[in-house]
């Protein structure tokens, strides 16, 4: 294996993916990579910009064969983390193969998907199952349909990491019921929001920072931020890179200290880089 030795904590990426172009695809996907995404490219950006840990997030487009991800998982295993996309009904055996690689968390990337009841006691049964062994729920949909989607999740007692703002395209306006609500599910502590990828919600930094007061007063602070540069910034490469993802959350949170706790001590305490594997 290569990396075995302990690291000290630097940094965190706590969002990226990898991949290749010519890996099988899930049929109902909404986008299909024309180049590879290799663990190794990702490691070099974490070295040249001094982060010593990152988060794998398997992509949708690669359905529940979390294989690719599982095998960089392995070789890297005191430097990544990863956050897997599974069917409901996925046996503890399979849970088990996914906790020995390293993965903590299931992902459900909603965009462009029906709304499901997750109260359902299938759903319910695997949030419970992910909350026993301290894994996360992670949740991509945009801002007007989080509230109908996160407390039912939350009746588990696992842990829900909402990415990429939460999608706030246009803002954050607190007169709308449903903006509300999502401010209201900040202030639980079992919720972690991901300031990543503002680009996907069509946000400038001044949007941004906006959003960000809104999100801090409602969740009482910045102990459950956590960053993710989204690499390689699907269907947005032409837009952004690695070094301005990083530039950007510089820039919004320009406090070396608010820094050191959303790039350092937030994602240590959720993906536990702070025991060794």
């Amino acid at each position: 294996m290569t990396g075995l030795k302990p690291l000290t904590l630097t940094g965190v990426d706590t969002h990226a993916h990898i991949f290749r172009q010519d890996l099988p695809m899930a049929a109902d996907r909404r986008y299909s990579p024309h180049y590879d995404a290799q663990v190794e490219q990702f490691l070099d950006h974490l070295d040249r910009n001094g982060l010593s840990h990152g988060v794998l997030i398997q992509p949708s487009f690669l359905g529940t064969d979390n294989r690719f991800m599982l095998d960089a998982l392995r070789r890297y295993p005191q430097r990544l983390r990863g956050v897997a996309v599974v069917d409901a009904d996925i046996s503890e055996t399979q849970l088990d193969e996914l906790a020995e690689a390293g993965v903590v968390g299931v992902r459900l990337n909603l965009i462009g998907k029906p709304l499901t009841d997750y109260r359902g006691p299938v759903w319910q049964a695997l949030f419970k199952r992910l909350a026993v062994r301290g894994w996360q729920v992670e949740i991509q949909r945009g801002i007007e349909d989080l509230a109908l989607i996160v407390p039912s999740i939350l009746e588990s007692g696992v842990q829900l990491v909402i990415d990429h703002f939460g999608l706030p395209t246009g803002g954050i306006d607190a007169e709308k019921p449903n903006h509300r609500a999502f401010l209201d599910v900040l202030a639980d502590p079992r919720v972690w929001l991901k300031l990543s990828a503002p680009y996907r919600s069509r946000s400038s930094l001044a949007h941004a920072s906006q959003v960000l007061a809104q999100v801090r007063e409602a969740s009482g602070g910045i102990e459950r931020f956590l960053w993710g540069s989204d690499w390689p910034n699907t269907q947005f490469e032409d837009q952004t890179d690695y070094d301005r993802q990083l530039a950007f959350i510089e820039a919004l949170l320009p406090d070396a200290r608010e820094r050191a706790q959303v790039l350092m001590n937030n994602p240590a305490k959720l993906f536990g880089f702070d025991v060794s594997r």
